[in-house]
């Protein structure tokens, strides 16, 4: 445990100052007449939201409750990239034997999505969960990195050796958006300590005849479900209308930097466009949108820096995106479906990504399934790892049950 310390977050007032006065002196575009939401985020929204921010939303009392959180802060070493610093959430539950878990956020999220599931997951219901939600190198509290090339094996070198260094050389984790592929990059470099793994953003790929000949004459022969349509029409969607910050993310990255880092506005729009398209018509309050976005503002990096993952992602042959569509195998997989996330692909195609333990479709949900719907994915994280689950008992000696113990952090 040595070297890990507690962590207060404590915005200088200077910079709130600051923040007061961007916002005071935005210079907003005009808009075309019934234009919707299809242009991008409606002028309306964005001037009510920017005189919130300016006038009312209280960052304090946001910071407060971010503090009521169990949080550390560790060096890191990593190979290449030298000495990081890195915050995270640690809460342990108070039943003997709770598993250990990861939770891995991705973008425009953060390690703040845990709040809602880390009182269900550490309670003492069965089976209970030990969470570790770090936030990634350029996202949250955590240092930027300074040198080219850190990938997803960089991501996932990071989240493997925190565990480590936390007390837990065997874990499951558990991630949707960037988490997703942090974890399966993960499974794929750790096995050994990687246990199980559960997603709610799932890719995969078609089967084909003579990788998975089963699998794929029930998907090729079985007629397309109402739910599968409804999910072709939300990949269309995204693929053709959503996806445009991705070009550009995964480009040009510090171009949009510039402007996400000196305009508190700006960045309010990019972000909250994406609350509400990528969400199952979730009902943000005006404090959650700011919460959400001032987290980024007043990241330790700066918004820029939560924009190179993208890139370096991209431009990675060896570990980019169509790597962790492939099948992982060794590490159980559970996977469940929301609705209105991103992408929405057949079972079929998930079923290719590795040994699945677990599947699940949900009525309702998005992209944000721990903030969205906190109690359903909790429910099918204690179904994959409970008693009779496809991956109870994956972490020997940690399988979530036992006589209730004295709570602690650390």
């Amino acid at each position: 445990m040595a070297s890990i310390e507690p962590f207060s977050l404590s915005v200088p007032n200077a910079q709130l100052e600051q923040l007061s006065q961007k916002l005071s002196t935005t210079n907003f575009p005009d808009e075309l007449d019934e234009a919707g939401w299809d242009y991008g985020a409606p002028l309306a929204d964005i001037k009510r939201l920017s005189k919130y921010w300016q006038d009312k939303y209280d960052w304090r009392k946001a910071e407060a409750k971010i503090n009521e959180l169990p949080n550390y802060k560790t060096p890191i070493d990593i190979d290449g990239f030298g000495t990081l610093d890195i915050h995270f959430v640690h809460q342990k539950s108070p039943v003997k034997d709770a598993i250990p878990l990861l939770f891995a956020h991705g973008w425009p999220g953060s390690f703040h999505e845990v709040s809602k599931i880390l009182p269900l997951l550490t309670s003492s219901a069965t089976p209970s969960f030990h969470v570790v939600a770090p936030s990634h190198p350029n996202f949250g509290f955590s240092s930027p990195v300074t040198k080219r090339g850190f990938a997803l094996p960089q991501y996932a070198e990071t989240c493997h050796k925190l565990m480590l260094k936390v007390g837990y050389p065997h874990y499951v984790t558990q991630g949707g958006d960037w988490g997703t592929w942090i974890t399966r990059i993960m499974s794929l470099l750790y096995p050994s300590s990687v246990r199980a793994t559960h997603i709610n953003l799932i890719r995969g790929h078609a089967p084909t005849f003579f990788s998975n000949p089963i699998l794929y004459l029930q998907h090729k022969f079985s007629p397309s479900s109402a739910r599968e349509k409804g999910g072709q029409a939300r990949t269309n969607w995204f693929v053709k209308e959503g996806r445009g910050y991705a070009a550009e993310q995964e480009t040009k990255p510090q171009t949009l930097g510039y402007s996400l880092n000196d305009s508190p506005v700006g960045l309010l729009a990019w972000i909250y466009e994406k609350l509400h398209d990528w969400t199952d018509d979730y009902p943000w309050t005006d404090d959650e949108i700011l919460t959400w976005v001032s987290i980024y503002w007043h990241s330790a990096g700066g918004p820029a820096a939560s924009l190179r993952i993208y890139y370096e992602v991209a431009h990675d042959a060896e570990f980019g995106l169509p790597r962790t569509w492939e099948y992982v195998p060794k590490v159980k997989l559970g996977l469940s479906y929301f609705p209105k996330e991103i992408v929405v692909f057949p079972k079929a195609w998930g079923r290719t990504m590795g040994p699945v333990a677990f599947e699940s479709e949900k009525e309702r949900g998005g992209h944000f399934a721990a903030w969205e719907c906190p109690e359903e994915l909790v429910g099918d994280l204690r179904v994959m790892f409970g008693k009779g689950g496809g991956a109870e008992g994956v972490v020997e000696g940690k399988n979530g049950y036992g006589v209730e113990i004295r709570r602690g952090k650390l």
